[in-house]
């Protein structure tokens, strides 16, 4: 049930993003389910290999490389899709993926969090 809660959540973020940034494209909503289905399978598979090889890089960084992860595993989600999600070079990619980032942070803390202490 979480999985899917989060699915809806990452869907609706991608269709917001692809409202206010030109240059990040999706179909759809149908394109934006898959989308968010993709990049939750590619956020359990790819990304932690990819955390470990850049593990240096992002210790330096204070963490901030990870936005750079994110933006990895949001082109490789683009090219799997292919047409119907199109993000235009990999600086709208880590644009995107520092809102997609920051407005998960926020629905997490202001709706779901909320949500589960209720049920308790």
């Amino acid at each position: 049930m979480k999985w899917i809660a989060s699915i809806i959540v990452n869907s609706i973020i991608l269709i917001v993003v692809a409202g206010y940034v030109d240059t990040f494209h999706l179909e759809g909503i149908g394109a934006a389910v898959i989308a968010s289905i993709i990049l939750s399978v590619l956020n359990v598979i790819v990304k932690p290999i990819l955390i470990i090889f850049t593990l240096p890089v992002t210790v330096l960084t204070l963490g901030l490389f990870l936005f750079v992860i994110n933006a990895i595993t949001l082109m490789l989600t683009q090219s799997l899709m292919g047409d119907s999600f199109v993000i235009e070079g990999f600086g709208t990619a880590i644009l995107a993926a520092v809102i997609i980032s920051i407005l998960n942070l926020l629905i997490q803390k202001v709706i779901i969090e909320p949500l589960q202490e209720k049920k308790k």
